[in-house]
């Protein structure tokens, strides 16, 4: 049952046909299966998966299954949003080996903190090994911080594969075997927190000179139906080839792959969705008077009786070194007496796509299920991507636009866009605000109690049109 792991482990193989492997093994076992021998102890052992509390994003998990599924485990993958609570329970119920806790969100590594600390209020700290994962995570964060207050034993798996040689060892020190875990992590700097020091609101040094640019309207439109010819040139292949299909090279072998399995698959896909109308493209846009106040953008009314008064705010973290730079930086100051403008939006590829992958893991169909997944996340970053370009035209900046994909893909043009959730803006809960403002159900999006988007293929952003706005990390 090592299969997948043994061919993997010798570099040979990309992804996608681990998991056709994957999907073969299962196939067989389904046949086999009312041949073999039943047993209790049959399983090498087992593992509760969750996506935590607050985080909707399941591919990195659900790969985690079916690699350690196929190498002989018991998965019991209780799916997203779970408590500690669901999480806790699954695992008394189910008698597991080890917990293992995945997500995306800058957010979530506070909530795997949060989960920590309960199984530890509860007496339950030695009782299950954790393996934590996802992508806001890192190894240091894991090793350290956390490894340092938890009395039991907590892990980092960066991908599925380390996670499976992780489980290898975790169960055989469980039979009593004489193998010892990797030696954790050590962080050679001390981090400052938030919480180490007092809020600063000082400007940083960016230009207050810039020019404002003029909207074509003030308030918010809603687009539907955008044909997938008008953003597909805005895909980024290799975030999808190598990010989120798994395929790998270097030089001419990459490109070999790319041209002998990412593009025809590509094409394939694409003639899938159109045909299968699993896609509904749709935005929802606006712009809005605002200016900055220390580290707050003050969004305006702008019209009706109260034209001209704050409507809303969002309040955004400042650097503690380098520039010290913060997003509200980048608007006209209230003490100028200017009012500048700022652009939301939020894209989608709709509910259909997130079902058609559903379904494909329900059946066992792996790789396309990864590559589907992969697809329409990449699709709605594309959209997003050009929207922000239509943006860019709306305010007359777009002849600083490079001219080609690549140029644009790394921020090769005036302003920026940022994201909730992500470094500069990590905040999900201002997403509140953003919704308030541009009310995405015209596009069936709607905001869950934990902040997050649904349908998962969308996305949200603040626009920014300052020269010197580029990504930053606030921390």
């Amino acid at each position: 049952m090592k299969i997948v792991g043994e061919l993997f482990g010798k570099g040979e193989m990309q992804l996608p046909f681990v998991l056709q492997s994957a999907e073969v093994m299962k196939n067989a076992v389904a046949l086999l299966e009312p041949f073999m021998e039943k047993s209790e102890n049959s399983g090498r052992g087992k593992i509760l998966l969750a996506t935590v509390k607050g985080d909707v994003h399941d591919i990195g998990k659900n790969l985690v299954d079916i690699i350690l599924t196929n190498n002989g485990y018991t998965v019991i993958n209780i799916g997203i949003k779970q408590t500690i609570n669901q999480i806790i329970d699954a695992a008394q119920e189910h008698d597991v080996d080890v917990i293992g806790m995945s997500g995306l969100l800058v957010k979530s590594t506070v909530i795997m903190k949060e989960n920590l600390e309960e199984l530890i209020s509860r007496g339950l700290a030695q009782r299950w090994p954790v393996i934590l994962g996802g992508a806001a995570l890192t190894r240091t964060y894991v090793e350290n911080d956390l490894a340092q207050m938890f009395p039991g034993v907590v892990r980092y798996a960066k991908d599925a594969f380390e996670g499976l040689a992780l489980m290898d060892t975790l169960i055989a020190q469980k039979r009593g075997e004489n193998v010892e875990l990797p030696p954790l992590k050590q962080r050679r700097t001390k981090i400052v927190t938030h919480e180490d020091r007092d809020v600063d609101t000082r400007r940083s040094d960016v230009s207050t000179e810039n020019e404002i640019p003029n909207p074509p309207f003030w308030g918010v439109r809603t687009v539907k139906g955008i044909a997938l010819a008008d953003y597909l040139g805005s895909l980024d292949e290799r975030a999808l080839f190598v990010g989120q299909w798994g395929l790998k090279g270097v030089r001419d072998e990459y490109q070999s792959v790319v041209e002998t399995i990412g593009r025809p698959r590509l094409r394939t896909l694409l003639n899938e969705i159109q045909s299968n109308n699993w896609v509904n493209a749709g935005v929802v846009y606006g712009y809005f008077p605002c200016y900055s106040e220390g580290n707050d953008l003050v969004i305006l009314h702008h019209e009706g009786p109260d034209k001209g008064k704050e409507r809303t705010r969002f309040t955004f973290p400042r650097q503690s070194r380098d520039r010290r730079l913060c997003i509200s930086d980048f608007f006209a100051a209230k003490t100028t007496g200017k009012t500048d403008v700022v652009a939301f939006h939020i894209v989608t590829m709709g509910q259909s796509v997130s079902d058609a992958t559903a379904l494909l893991f329900g059946e066992n169909r792996y790789r396309e299920y990864m590559e589907l997944h992969g697809l329409s996340v990449q699709l709605t970053e594309a959209l997003a991507e050009h929207w922000h370009a239509r943006i860019r035209q709306d305010l007359g900046i777009s002849k600083e636009d490079g001219d080609s994909i690549e140029e644009i893909l790394d921020q090769g043009y005036q302003g920026s866009r940022y994201s909730f959730g992500y470094p500069a803006c990590p905040d999900l809960e201002q997403q509140v605000q953003l919704c308030e403002l541009l009310k995405p159900e015209s596009i069936g999006v709607e905001l869950s109690e934990e902040f997050q988007l649904h349908p998962e293929q969308s996305t949200s952003a603040i626009i920014v049109h300052h020269p010197e706005a580029k990504y930053f990390n606030a921390n």
